[in-house]
């Protein structure tokens, strides 16, 4: 939580953090000033002291709203730089952070650094702000970042935030069942009420619509795979796929907030009209583990251990597992589940390779158990988001059903 993030820079030794770039779509401002509409700008937070935001003058409004000390970037008089410089934006820039990290009394200090950037921009940046302040030591974080670990677990605002983005998720799942459900069949495949065929397309275009009408954002786009397609678990879908009845349909929904806030993911299998005998085998295997799991999730466990139970119990059905076999196309193959948040994947992670993360009071994650057989035509997935409440109870942030089948005309 942000409430810990003062020991966990303690415990990576950095005397403060740096995060650049706007307060819209870069997770790691956003995590310190939500979502405003701030194009551009800098927050420095010192361990042990609240941030200073420093913000352009037109956004001064937008930057008071994050409740921190702010400070005007115009006070650094960026005209009087560009002069002192001939017009170098790059060396006047690099002038201006040395003032402001002097301001701050961070001239001797080991500052991480986050947020957006050109990557071009950033290196002439940084690497000359290095020489500008020879004690300053610019700490770059790739993986174990601070700012991911503080994300791990949430507060109170971040779940309910993530609890509405549930709520909007599954009111578009509701719509897209009622939708499918009110359409006829012909030849074996969904048809409009002229006999159009009814493609992949169509249904990703209403999600969109559904999902803008709730005013949220879609910005990892939608996973609605069928047949072949929904045995790889990250295809996205061929859009010009009809919707046979009797396929297997993978639905991945994750959206979030607009202007790049929290995400919810959810996932559900469905096949139409009816279920062949092999995918309704398919279907309970998976539906047992995801409740066998579910019900053995224990707050401050080991999340690796849940990853190795999914492959225990998916092996004991007969199917092939990473455990078994690291490279296996089909059976299991990909993790249990991750956290939720800012970004769509974050920490606890499920990973036989990861030993540390844990289901810590305040996680929010995923559990996600597939069988994929792409040459038989199938894949099936159960995903739901859940909160590690503080009592120990594992809540799931947005009921839906679980079931297989959607009866068509």
């Amino acid at each position: 939580m942000k409430s810990d993030l003062d020991q966990i820079m303690e415990k990576n030794d950095l005397d403060a953090i740096l995060v650049t770039g706007p307060a819209q779509h870069n997770p790691a401002m956003s995590y310190f000033t939500g979502i405003i509409h701030m194009t551009n700008g800098d927050l420095i937070k010192k361990r042990g002291s609240d941030p200073v935001l420093f913000y352009n003058p037109m956004e001064r409004d937008e930057a008071a709203k994050s409740g921190f000390k702010t400070k005007n970037l115009a006070d650094y008089r960026f005209d009087e730089l560009m002069k002192k410089t001939n017009g170098n934006i790059l060396e006047a820039t690099i002038l201006r952070y040395e003032r402001m990290i002097s301001d701050l009394d961070l001239t001797s200090a080991r500052v991480g650094i986050f947020g957006r950037m050109d990557v071009g921009s950033a290196y002439g940046v940084f690497s000359g702000l290095r020489e500008k302040i020879p004690n300053l030591e610019l700490v770059g974080q790739l993986g174990d970042s601070i700012l991911l670990q503080a994300m791990a677990t949430k507060d109170t605002e971040e779940v309910e935030r993530i609890r509405a983005m549930g709520a909007v998720t599954v009111k578009v799942v509701w719509k897209v069942v009622d939708y499918l459900s009110s359409l006829k069949s012909k030849n074996g495949a969904l048809v409009n009420e002229n006999s159009d065929p009814i493609r992949i397309r169509d249904i990703k275009r209403k999600i969109n619509l559904w999902l803008t009408e709730s005013g949220v954002e879609n910005p990892e786009g939608t996973i609605f795979a069928i047949g072949r397609d929904a045995g790889v678990p990250h295809s996205s879908g061929n859009p010009d796929d009809l919707l046979y009845l009797g396929k297997t349909i993978i639905f991945d929904i994750f959206p979030a907030e607009a202007g790049g806030g929290y995400f919810y993911d959810f996932t559900r299998t469905w096949c139409l009209g009816y279920a062949p005998d092999s995918v309704m085998a398919l279907y309970e295997d998976v539906l047992s583990v995801y409740q066998q799991i579910l019900s053995e999730l224990k707050m401050n466990s080991y999340c690796f251990k849940y990853q190795d139970r999914t492959c225990e119990l998916f092996e004991m059905k007969g199917h092939p597992t990473i455990k078994s076999n690291p490279q296996t196309q089909e059976g299991y193959v990909h993790s249990l589940g991750h956290g939720v948040g800012l970004h769509i994947h974050e920490y606890p992670r499920f990973s036989s390779y990861v030993k540390e993360d844990r289901l810590h009071p305040g996680s929010i994650v995923t559990v996600e158990p597939g069988l994929y057989y792409p040459e038989k035509d199938m894949g099936v997935r159960l995903e739901d988001t859940v909160w590690v409440r503080p009592d120990g109870v594992m809540e799931i942030l947005a009921d839906y059903p679980l079931d297989l089948v959607i009866p068509v005309s």
